[in-house]
């Protein structure tokens, strides 16, 4: 049996499912050679296209090749350590989901999420899942109004009520799409509701914590079923997320909003902080630009000097 094309489903243990054109999953081990370089430079990741080889006694399969990336989303390894965790790879667009109550969203996480998104050149789409909670519909369109001034597709949705399924499974068609978001904000319900028979487990809600428990606990690519030839890419809950390989000086251009007064400003290297005559700045105070999110990137231009500092 000759070398077969695939793509990287799921990894576990050393072994990963690879999904072949006819459908079919082989495990395969990564070959020898792959498995030094993977130490030294490029780790395989779910999303990844690869050429599988069958063994030399025909027992189980090992990849052989890894190709090109054409994207991936990537993050800082949690916990403060030092390096990259690629998530996926070869994605189209990401699905950033957060409930509006139980638990409660988290502006300055949501900002994070959308930031390592524009850092991975990813086309971002804001889910705002479990509408029907909301007390007061006010609530939710304050939550969605910063992100779409700066120019976001922001989805509302819910499973309980069949709220913005339609639209949002209508987005995910023929695309490859990491669904990102933290733990508990109803990922895997929202996609199981979207597309029956993924079987996804669905976590509950820790009620002592008001935080979700994880039930993935690792990135998994899922194929759209009834011939959609896209793909969701189901990644863990995430409590943390850091921006990796992103310059400080280059995360204004992670805010959309900012970038239409980028080069206004009176000094070419403005951090958009406490210097004069800073057209973000004026754009702030003219209401412009959202306050929160001005906000936001103080924070995360703080935390990116610090990280450069440490390096």
């Amino acid at each position: 049996m000759s070398a077969v094309q695939g793509i990287v489903i799921e990894g576990t243990g050393g072994v990963w499912q690879v999904r072949t054109p006819d459908g079919e999953l082989r495990p395969a081990a990564l070959a020898g050679r792959l498995k030094q370089e993977e130490r030294e430079f490029v780790k395989l990741a779910v999303g990844d296209h690869v050429t599988i080889e069958p063994e030399e006694r025909g027992q189980g399969w090992r990849i052989t090749a890894i190709g090109p990336r054409k994207s991936v989303l990537a993050r800082r390894e949690p916990g403060g350590r030092y390096g990259e965790r690629v998530l996926a790879s070869n994605i189209d667009q990401v699905c950033v989901v957060f409930s509006v109550a139980n638990p409660e969203p988290h502006v300055r996480m949501i900002d994070r999420f959308l930031v390592v998104c524009e850092a991975n050149d990813l086309e971002p789409h804001l889910v705002l899942n479990k509408v029907d909670l909301a007390v007061d519909p006010a609530v939710v369109d304050a939550l969605a109004a910063p992100y779409l001034k700066a120019g976001y597709p922001v989805h509302r949705t819910s499973v309980k009520r069949d709220i913005g399924l339609d639209e949002l499974r209508a987005v995910l068609h023929g695309k490859v799409t990491a669904v990102a978001g933290p733990s508990g904000v109803g990922k895997s319900s929202l996609l199981n509701t979207l597309h029956p028979g993924v079987a996804l487990r669905i976590g509950e809600i820790s009620q002592s914590v008001n935080k979700g428990r994880h039930t993935t606990v690792g990135a998994k690519l899922i194929p759209l079923p009834d011939g959609d030839d896209g793909y969701l890419v189901d990644t863990p809950g995430l409590r943390e997320i850091a921006m990796w390989g992103l310059p400080a000086e280059s995360l204004d251009q992670c805010f959309r909003e900012f970038r239409p007064y980028l080069g206004e400003c009176r000094f070419q290297d403005c951090h958009h902080e406490v210097e004069p005559q800073c057209a973000v700045q004026a754009a702030v105070a003219s209401g412009a630009i959202d306050r929160a999110r001005y906000d936001s990137y103080v924070k995360l231009y703080a935390e990116l000097r610090d990280a450069e500092r440490q390096r």
